[in-house]
């Protein structure tokens, strides 16, 4: 690895991209929302300054995120974005073409993988490696993945939920589901919809998620105004909500994800169960992050979860842990030139 050849881990999500540069970490972590002029077809703005216009655009301007629950939806818009991102992280210093390694989610198809291969490459790469979120997460949280044991990780992001048994360095049992942080806002935007028939914006909804919700009720509640607009009356206004109340309007999409994280553990073979009844289930992911969900997890599994460190960067960091020992992880990796 010479001074020109540069490497890149992108954690390419339905809700953030994030950009690891090995030895200095998460150098970018930035909305995935492209904003596009539609008569030109012009991209204007990527990241942050898309989406401070989300919801707020004039008919002639769209902003919106290029992937779909952690797959592409638009290549063209997918691969400018990837290009900003990698132009934004490498600075004025990128001449020289960057290795990049892109997390997929476990799910994907072979299609879908190399059309994030081929969005990698048009937008600058030399080489691109491509490695399932799971795995990504699980080395960023730091399980040694690849010792003859059974690891669960649980990578909850806002797209999708992705449920993996690993061990040996590979996915032995695993499950993604369309169902993570964006499921949870939507949830809530219909629950104020119904209840107050206020009507409010993800933002908002993302909003009320990260200051009062939780996974289970709570004795001693939150409470956060909320500001929307009046479905009858077409004027603003502004309610208060409390947490038990958003329990209650989450509950469906958290059920959809504890049936899965059983689903595979019932697929896990017995000894590798064994593993993970004594270490836990390993929880990463922005959406993780909700407020006593590991503990949800316990109650609905019996298996103890726990949150890793830096839920969020979980997946980054895996890209930038395995781009620097290329060799020992290249039985994970899926790469193409």
């Amino acid at each position: 690895m010479g001074i020109f050849s540069k490497k890149l881990g992108i954690d390419l999500g339905t809700a953030n991209t994030l950009v690891y540069l090995p030895r200095k970490g998460v150098v970018l972590n930035e909305p995935s929302v492209v904003a596009v002029a539609i008569p030109e077809n012009k991209i204007l703005a990527v990241g942050l300054e898309a989406k401070s216009m989300v919801g707020k655009t004039p008919e002639n301007i769209i902003a919106y995120r290029p992937m779909k629950d952690g797959v592409i939806a638009d290549y063209r818009v997918t691969e400018a974005m990837l290009r900003y991102f990698i132009n934004k992280a490498l600075g004025p210093w990128g001449i020289f073409k960057p290795e990049v390694l892109v997390s997929v989610p476990a799910g994907v198809s072979s299609t879908e993988r190399r059309a994030v291969v081929e969005a990698a490459i048009k937008a600058g790469a030399k080489a691109a490696y491509i490695v399932k979120e799971p795995v990504l997460a699980a080395i960023g949280a730091g399980i040694p993945i690849h010792e003859a044991r059974g690891h669960m990780v649980v990578d909850i992001g806002g797209g999708t939920t992705d449920i993996a048994v690993i061990s040996l360095g590979g996915i032995v049992a695993s499950k993604s589901v369309k169902c993570a942080g964006d499921k949870l806002d939507n949830a809530i935007v219909d629950y104020v919809k119904k209840t107050f028939n206020l009507a409010v914006g993800d933002k908002t909804a993302e909003e009320i998620k990260m200051k009062i919700a939780s996974a289970i009720p709570l004795e001693e509640e939150l409470l956060i105004t909320v500001k929307g607009r009046d479905f009858v009356a077409g004027l603003p206004r502004s309610v208060q909500v409390t947490t038990n109340e958003i329990v209650k309007a989450i509950e469906p999409q958290l059920r959809e994800i504890i049936k899965a994280i059983k689903d595979v553990l019932q697929e896990t073979p017995p000894e590798l169960a064994a593993d993970i009844i004594d270490h836990g289930i390993t929880m990463t992911g922005g959406s993780s992050m909700l407020r006593n969900l590991p503990e949800l997890v316990y109650r609905r599994t019996g298996v103890r979860a726990y949150l890793a460190e830096d839920p969020l960067f979980c997946v980054a960091k895996g890209t930038g842990i395995a781009l620097e020992h290329l060799e020992t992880y290249k039985k994970s990796i899926i790469a193409k030139r």
